[in-house]
């Protein structure tokens, strides 16, 4: 019995830590492609290209140095309480979401809102 009461309790744990998120450093990120990661960093500065409807925020270090840079596409925009490229400038944020590769360099495209917050640190 004790024995089946610990294979449970690790089973869980699993379970558990499997539904959370790595969390990682932003100069780390390039290490973690195709992860869905938490990242905390500031974003050092922003773009909304009017003709794609795309704000890239790129965080850690300004372009073309940053260390991560974050695609809000076309809709996903109005999601959001003003201007992204504004409203997260020069704040501490954390991002969730899964990191892929554009042209050598980590990014997140944020599809919800929920997955860019102010850092509460």
């Amino acid at each position: 019995m004790k024995k089946l009461t610990i294979v449970c309790l690790l089973v869980v744990a699993g379970a558990i830590k499997g539904f959370g998120q790595t969390k990682i450093e932003a100069k780390d990120a390039a290490k973690h492609l195709n992860e869905t990661v938490l990242i905390c960093d500031k974003v050092v500065d922003g773009k909304y290209f009017d003709n794609s409807k795309t704000t890239l925020l790129n965080v850690g270090a300004p372009h073309p140095n940053e260390l991560l840079t974050l695609v809000i596409k076309g809709d996903d925009r109005k999601k959001f309480t003003g201007d992204p490229e504004t409203v997260f400038l020069n704040k501490k944020v954390c991002i969730t979401g899964k990191i892929i590769d554009y042209k050598g360099k980590p990014e997140i495209v944020i599809t919800e809102a929920s997955q860019l917050t102010f850092d509460k640190n």
